[in-house]
């Protein structure tokens, strides 16, 4: 499933959903580099 985050405060990275963290952000994968971040809302 691809996830979009965003990281800082103009920072989204978009990539395939690894994992959710216990402070709610969840992990994305891209090639072979993971990002941590806050999801971005589904509309």
């Amino acid at each position: 499933m691809i996830r979009t985050i965003t990281i800082g405060s103009c920072i989204s990275v978009q990539g395939i959903f690894e994992r959710q963290v216990s402070n709610g952000n969840i992990v994305v994968r891209v090639g072979t580099a993971t990002y941590e971040g806050k999801p971005v809302a589904l509309s």
